[in-house]
């Protein structure tokens, strides 16, 4: 039997580093992409739709950084966008990016494909645009303990996004780091929840639907949830006892570094 066209697909861009024009290194020796092969894994299954298949493929780099001005990911991004409308049509697309690959995503969403962006641990300096977020979904997932990228700049960037006409919500979840090695599951969760949801295949978490709710002038702290909000898999018990000095907006355990101090430049 002659299967159906793809209904609809998923991007997954791995993350890098500030500079390097290098391209990644091949196999097991890219860990920013072997990072994202549980991702890849947990979306495939989640977002089976019956006889119409969900396109789930990884962006290739050319160059391992973002390399200032050149913003390399973000060109390659833009290129698969395109390819996959000229081989399916204008079916609507989910990116799923971490550190680096998720602010390629942020600045992709433009694409007319691109309906939803999930970003995972993004890197979103001060001066990133995000008028091109405008009639998109954006979800960002941050740790609290995040010292690579600032958890204080996504909740920036979701309330700026939603000013601009996005839908936006931040959520937090505490006690983990940049990898999402430190509570791996509740960040596959999430994801395997979060990326069918944006795309139309199932309920989105009435959190973060009533977040996506708000009014483009609503605080911060109003477009922000905790893992303990959304999470329905046991996850909720090991909130329970967070504290309040774990928010993005106070610092714990030394304070959270900015976008701009990573450790050896990696994104």
């Amino acid at each position: 039997m002659r299967q159906r066209p793809p209904s609809a697909a998923v991007l997954v861009l791995h993350g890098g580093y500030e500079t390097g024009m290098a391209p990644p290194p091949p196999g097991i020796m890219n860990l920013p992409a072997l990072r994202m092969l549980p991702f890849l894994r947990v979306v495939s299954r989640a977002v089976v739709a019956g006889d119409a298949p969900v396109l789930v493929r990884r962006v290739r780099y050319t160059h391992r950084g973002w390399n200032g001005t050149r913003q390399d990911p973000l060109h390659d991004t833009v290129r698969a966008l395109d390819r996959l409308r000229s081989e399916a049509g204008d079916i609507p697309v989910a990116l799923l990016g971490h550190s680096m690959g998720a602010r390629a995503a942020l600045h992709a969403a433009g694409h007319p494909l691109v309906g939803a962006v999930v970003g995972l641990a993004p890197w979103c300096p001060p001066g990133d645009p995000v008028t091109q977020l405008a009639g998109r979904d954006v979800v960002l997932l941050h740790s609290t303990r995040d010292r690579v990228t600032s958890p204080l700049a996504s909740q920036s960037f979701t309330v700026r996004a939603r000013r601009a006409g996005a839908r936006t919500c931040l959520v937090t979840i505490p006690g983990s780091d940049h990898a999402m090695l430190r509570r791996a599951s509740a960040w596959h969760h999430l994801t395997r929840t979060l990326v069918p949801g944006l795309l139309g295949l199932a309920p989105v978490p009435d959190r973060v639907d009533a977040a996506f709710g708000l009014p483009p002038g609503a605080p911060a702290s109003e477009g922000t949830v905790s893992l303990a909000e959304v999470d329905t898999r046991g996850e909720r018990g090991r909130d329970a006892g967070t504290r309040a000095d774990e928010a993005p907006g106070r610092r714990t355990g030394g304070g959270t570094r900015g976008c701009g101090a990573g450790r050896r430049g990696r994104r």
